[in-house]
């Protein structure tokens, strides 16, 4: 355990598209206790907390094992805040009690196929490569340069013509933010405000054990995956064809 770490989770109770997604049931379980769990058995952090502007959610946290030292603002619980205004305002808080660490990293509520074992080496590799921050990407499975646009007149065409005779394994591969986590180093945060600067690493993650939760359809995809994982007995979710912890 490592006390100059601290893992964030920000889990508001305005949730629009899922209502109390944050704490809906998730094959049996609260999701958000997913992440608390994986970030308390991954022995990375020295503070695992939830920064929620709701008491229910703040209650389901800390019986996880996630502490609440503090609830969020309204400044930052509308839907205009971000994500770095959120982490910027946990920090500032922690340092009224005079708290102070080295990395931070922030985990999303519904993330019920994160692990301990990206979390501990998405750590070692932001810690090694010294990088301001890193997050975990997905490959996209086609190759962008070759994406196609409808147009009001119900008419297709390339994005990019000039790619348009190019073998796709001749293109570049591109990646999405898995959308699962951040890490990053605290100082340089501070200074930047930006979750992603030139100095920015990324882990290679496997569409198997990552999944956006925004609709019903995601959440039973969501369910899927997790029964998968567990039945295949996957151990991690690093995509083995490259990019991964260096």
């Amino acid at each position: 355990m490592n006390k100059n770490v601290i893992a964030i989770i920000p889990a508001r109770g305005g949730s629009k598209r899922i209502p109390r997604k944050n704490i809906r049931q998730f094959m049996g379980k609260p999701v958000i206790s997913y992440p608390i769990t994986a970030a308390i058995q991954s022995g990375c952090f020295g503070e695992v907390m939830v920064s929620t502007d709701d008491t229910e959610i703040a209650e389901v946290a800390k019986s996880f094992g996630a502490v609440v030292p503090f609830m969020r603002s309204e400044k930052t619980a509308n839907d205009y805040a971000s994500t770095a205004d959120v982490l910027l305002e946990v920090l500032e808080e922690y340092k009224k009690l005079n708290k102070y660490f080295n990395y931070c990293c922030c985990i999303y509520p519904v993330t019920p196929l994160i692990n301990t074992e990206i979390l501990n080496n998405a750590m070692t590799k932001i810690i090694e490569t010294k990088a301001d921050s890193l997050m975990p990407v997905i490959r996209y499975s086609h190759p962008i340069q070759r994406a196609l646009q409808i147009d009001f007149n119900d008419r297709l065409s390339y994005v990019y013509p000039e790619n348009a005779m190019m073998r796709t394994q001749d293109l570049p591969s591109r990646f999405h933010d898995a959308g699962q986590f951040y890490f990053l180093n605290v100082d340089t945060f501070l200074k930047n405000k930006t979750l992603v600067s030139k100095n920015t690493t990324a882990i290679q993650m496997s569409e198997n054990c990552v999944q956006d939760i925004d609709t019903e359809d995601d959440w039973q995809i969501a369910e899927l995956k997790y029964q998968f994982s567990n039945l295949s007995q996957l151990t991690f979710c690093q995509n083995r064809r490259g990019g991964g912890s260096g």
